[in-house]
């Protein structure tokens, strides 16, 4: 008896020390969600779904947990988990105190991806909060991590599957009603067929009252969102009034270093003209010195105008071709080459070390943050750069390896630019590297999410470009180079995005008030830093390389602009959301409430689901197995006397 009470004793003892795992979904509440996805057809037609996500939240310790039936093209999780963080921040509650669970229901292989992360995160606020769900509303859009809607694909054939699955109003991204589809007119005379493709907007809203008498509302943030599903409002934070952004904190660096280049030009001019290099070359070589002249005007411009990060970065580019011309015209030899690569070599490597300085010594406040993030990147940008330069050095290719060799050299002195002044700006608590560490994994994941999803829809239309940079964002991850990876996969999100918020637009003024949008929306989250005593100097440097931009009216600048001012309002709002309240766990004062719903056979129907509320604390279930392990022992004790 004895032996056996031993090993019942070790067993309760084995199981208490494990680690702790998931929670049972039925501790918590379960509401009902439907979304719109799209599928491809066998023929390659992309055609509207209806699925069903049944959420479930539970007491436990901040997983999510996923599942697709049947599976979808392209994963869900990162999106999941996006949409766990961000109902969170809304509410101001301690997720890891809660674990999610999220089954998506389809009749068919869905796309998947990020558009269906606001229907997510409405579906868990709605649990958190015991809100039922009006089963006649469907949404589409991406979630953003500061709870604005993004824009998503497939918008047509969403609006089709909201109406069949029994949808009265449809919710889209803003910015999105207007929608471009390629109709293809085909006509014949005798054996000659004319194949002519044009481009068609068509008014979402318009098409489909007039066809399904569905309502269409464009929505710009989750509380808007969670008002049309549940009917109850969530105070949302005031955008700040009469914003200005300024980067005057940047003027003296703008003017020391325009009269720096200038000298520099007027010095490396004048020793080209008295040099001995040939008539060809000194052609080129001064065809390179008109552009960098070019370039120096336009920051003296910018230097007027009060750009002072334009002007930097202009002066940069104008230094790049200079030095270029300079170290070219003095290369007699494949050794001078040689000597060139690895001077700009030692550069690169004195200002990593000098980066990696500051970094150890702590990164206070996110404007530090935002600063060293820039110095690792342009680190790694001037290292790629050195390979480039070599590479082209053994292939015997002396003007492109003097070339790659300049950028980094340059490019590394930047990066020393940008650790002074995060030092500058370094100020309150140390960041804890754990939390850039895991805001980096998620934006990584997010970011492959989106690209995955893109390609999905429309093919591989970006090119390497997003790919890349999200490689590159995988790379300094692994090196443990947290803050540079984190602003990378921010600048590949941002880019996806915005190309999923104009695909098929060619219209100038649409983009323009397109742009317009984003400006505003950058505003405010440098507004509202600022207000948190947070100087967002990233995210303002880049607001005014957009707005420099959008100065010119052109397609690509406009498009640039875009990215500009949304990589603006995302880094603006990096880790600036107050600490949200710690939550007790469930069965305590703050549990969550049980809503009422019904329930048939395996399959939820209506709103919410009625399950079991969470009777025990954890606190309270290891009292009661140590009193159990009390018990036990006293009785072996009593036993043996």
């Amino acid at each position: 008896m004895r032996k056996l009470l031993a090993t019942f004793l070790l067993f309760i003892l084995v199981l208490w020390t494990q680690p702790v795992s998931a929670q049972c979904p039925c501790l918590g509440r379960t509401v009902v969600i439907k979304a719109p996805a799209v599928a491809r057809t066998s023929t390659g037609e992309l055609v509207g779904v209806a699925t069903e996500f049944v959420i479930t939240v539970a007491p436990g310790h901040g997983y999510v947990y996923v599942e697709t039936w049947p599976l979808s093209q392209v994963d869900m999780q990162a999106s999941a988990r996006l949409a766990a963080q961000v109902a969170g921040k809304v509410l101001g509650v301690n997720m890891s105190h809660y674990d999610i669970f999220i089954q998506v229901l389809a009749n068919s292989s869905i796309i998947g991806g990020p558009s269906a992360g606001g229907t997510m995160t409405v579906g868990i606020i709605a649990a958190l909060k015991g809100w039922p769900i009006n089963p006649k509303v469907m949404m589409t859009g991406m979630i953003n991590p500061d709870g604005t809607i993004g824009p998503v694909g497939g918008i047509l054939e969403k609006a089709s599957a909201a109406f069949k699955a029994g949808a009265k109003l449809f919710l889209i991204p803003e910015g999105q009603e207007i929608q471009y589809v390629q109709i293809t007119n085909r006509s014949s005379i005798g054996n000659v067929v004319n194949i002519v493709t044009v481009t068609k907007a068509v008014n979402v809203s318009r098409y489909a009252m007039e066809r399904w008498n569905l309502k269409v509302l464009p929505v710009s943030s989750i509380y808007q969102a969670v008002y049309y599903f549940t009917g109850h409002s969530i105070p949302q934070p005031k955008p700040p009034k009469n914003v200005r952004v300024s980067t005057s904190f940047m003027k003296p660096y703008a003017l020391s270093d325009y009269l720096n280049t200038t000298e520099y030009y007027r010095r490396v001019l004048t020793a080209l003209k008295h040099s001995s290099v040939g008539y060809e070359t000194y052609e080129v070589l001064m065809s390179s010195m008109k552009e960098a002249y070019s370039l120096l005007r336009k920051a003296n411009s910018s230097l007027k105008r009060g750009m002072y990060y334009t002007s930097l970065s202009e002066d940069f580019q104008a230094r790049i071709i200079i030095r270029h011309v300079e170290w070219f015209m003095n290369v007699s030899s494949p050794s001078n080459v040689e000597r060139l690569v690895r001077l700009a070599q030692r550069e690169v490597n004195r200002s990593e070390y000098y980066v990696s300085s500051i970094v150890k010594s702590g990164i206070r406040g996110v404007t530090m943050l935002q600063a060293v993030a820039a110095a690792q990147e342009r680190v790694e940008n001037a290292r790629q750069n050195v390979k480039e330069a070599w590479k082209y050095y053994y292939n015997g290719d002396y003007w492109n390896a003097v070339g790659s060799a300049a950028y980094a050299y340059e490019r590394a002195k930047t990066a020393v630019f940008w650790a002074n002044l995060g030092k500058k700006f370094g100020r309150g608590k140390i960041i804890d590297e754990r939390l850039v560490k895991t805001t980096a994994r998620n934006y990584i994941d997010e970011s492959n999410l989106i690209v995955t999803y893109i390609e999905s829809m429309y093919g591989n239309v970006l090119g390497s470009g997003l790919s890349d940079a999200i490689t590159r964002a995988e790379q300094y991850y692994e090196d443990g180079k947290y803050s540079a990876a984190l602003f990378t996969a921010i600048e590949a999100r941002v880019r996806g995005e915005v190309f999923l918020d104009t695909v098929g637009i060619n219209n100038l003024s649409i983009l323009k008030r397109k742009m317009e949008e984003m400006r505003r929306g950058a505003l405010v989250s440098i507004g509202i830093a600022e207000e948190m005593n947070v100087t967002p100097i990233l995210a303002i440097a880049y607001y005014e390389f957009g707005q420099s931009y959008a100065l010119s009216g052109n397609l690509t600048d406009i498009e640039m602009a875009m990215v500009m001012f949304q990589y603006a309002r995302e880094t603006a709002g990096l880790f600036l959301t107050p600490s949200p309240a710690v939550v007790p766990r469930v069965g305590t004062s703050a549990s969550l409430p049980t809503p009422q719903t019904e329930r048939k056979g395996n399959t939820t129907q209506g709103t919410n689901q009625n399950v079991p509320q969470a009777s025990l604390t954890g606190e309270t279930s290891d009292i009661i197995v140590l009193l159990l392990v009390a018990f036990l022992m006293g009785l072996g004790i009593g036993r043996k006397l």
